[in-house]
């Protein structure tokens, strides 16, 4: 089933989400009109009084990909799952320091470099970190707009990279509870792909595998651990992997390779989650916490597949009777807002083209959703997708299956682009 629907009065306060049949209901008789699309919202054309029911809004930030349910009443109402672009902002400036330094190599005119004349604000973060907070704090910002959230929960701790780095560590913060060990057996899962790395088999209970034996010497350090099905597992006994896959050197390397892998990923939840935490208090809601552990062992108890914002929906304290009552997350993918970049250069670093100094025209921007009724000609009829304009009356309409030219007098706004690309699973 969809996501529930939200619904703002006359005033434009939120009101309880409502099921999509009753959205479909309100405006066939004329009840009320669509306010946005994504996500999708409707006011009401006449007032309304109406209770607002308790609902948590629940975060899974991670690196890539961070999930975010509603709860109501002990049941899923809405789900999305946000894309981030952390690396394609690594990467941009990566290729904008690299032509810089090659243009102050080849002794070219240029600016002169500035030293000791930046300063970086407390609280600093890369900006490839800082934009995987503030994307997940604007959605959090946009959905208090439409629903009336009255508390939060966020996974604080996805990762412990010191207990995954030296088990051994001792102290009250490391006390082993009930959900010790969950942490490191779900970075592993994650890690592996949920595969044994000796035979391929996959949909099986695995085993955390020590790749040179403990008995031999062997740490519990996670760059010697990986994952084992049971048959594996005890075949290779306390056998070195390099002895068990003799005549195999192919894959033993490759199982070295990736057991080495840099925690690229886990460091980067880790390096922004006191950021998140912190500016969610700052929307003065109640925020509770809780850890990857907590949320695998909840996931695990509801019997519930892994994904994002089922993991969102699992984040925190769960009842037992959890419910969810959609299965097709708004699925949201962070573009940007195009480039402040006004000359682009060549690979060399030198100046090509220029970029146009307006951004609209006609009203309409690149990467806005329209309706297209086109009434005569080679492409008549009715069409919704993405325009790319240019700067004279002729806008390209870019279709799943196709594209083409189309005068923006036949277009109809629907959704302005606002940094985003939206589907559904």
């Amino acid at each position: 089933m969809p996501n529930f629907v939200f619904v703002l009065d006359t005033t434009k306060k939120p009101l309880n989400p409502i099921h999509p049949g009753q959205a479909r209901r309100l405006l066939k008789q004329g009840k009320a009109a669509v306010f946005r699309r994504y996500p999708f919202t409707l006011i009401l054309k006449e007032e309304v009084t109406e209770t607002p029911k308790n609902i948590k809004l629940k975060i899974d930030p991670g690196s890539k990909f961070t999930g975010i349910a509603l709860v109501q009443e002990n049941q899923v109402i809405w789900a999305v799952e946000l894309q981030h672009r952390g690396q394609q902002i690594k990467d941009s400036l990566t290729s904008r320091r690299q032509i810089r330094r090659g243009r102050r190599g080849r002794k070219t005119r240029y600016r002169q470099r500035r030293f000791l004349n930046r300063k970086r604000r407390d609280g600093w973060l890369p900006p490839s970190l800082q934009h995987r907070v503030d994307t997940t704090l604007t959605w959090v910002k946009r959905l208090l707009r439409y629903c009336p959230i009255n508390s939060l929960a966020v996974e604080l701790v996805k990762f412990d990279l010191q207990k995954q780095e030296n088990p051994e560590i001792e102290g009250v913060e490391y006390q082993h509870g009930t959900l010790y060990g969950w942490e490191v057996r779900e970075y592993l899962l994650a890690k592996f792909n949920r595969t044994c790395q000796y035979c391929g088999v996959t949909n099986k209970p695995f085993e955390v595998d020590h790749i040179h034996p403990r008995s031999k010497g062997g740490s519990d350090r996670v760059s010697n651990l990986t994952l084992a099905c049971h048959d594996c597992n005890q075949a290779k006994g306390n056998q070195d992997i390099k002895d068990f896959l003799k005549g195999k050197s192919d894959l033993a390397n490759r199982i070295l390779k990736q057991a080495k892998t840099p925690l690229k990923d886990a460091a980067a939840v880790n390096s922004t989650r006191w950021k998140l935490f912190n500016s969610l208090k700052k929307l003065g809601l109640p925020v509770e916490t809780g850890s990857g552990g907590l949320t695998k062992f909840n996931r695990k108890g509801l019997k519930v597949p892994k994904s994002h914002w089922q993991d969102a929906a699992c984040v925190g304290q769960v009842s037992d009777n959890l419910v969810f009552r959609t299965n097709q997350p708004l699925l949201i993918k962070a573009t940007g807002h195009g480039t402040r970049q006004r000359c682009r250069p060549n690979k060399f670093g030198f100046p090509k083209s220029h970029a146009p100094k307006a951004k609209f025209f006609r009203g309409f921007q690149t990467g806005d959703l329209v309706s297209a009724s086109v009434p005569k000609g080679k492409f008549a009829g009715q069409y919704v997708g993405k325009i790319a304009t240019r700067f004279r009356p002729s806008f390209v309409l870019q279709l799943p299956d196709k594209k083409f030219d189309v005068h923006p007098k036949y277009l109809t706004l629907m959704h302005r682009n606002d940094g985003y690309n939206y589907a559904f699973q």
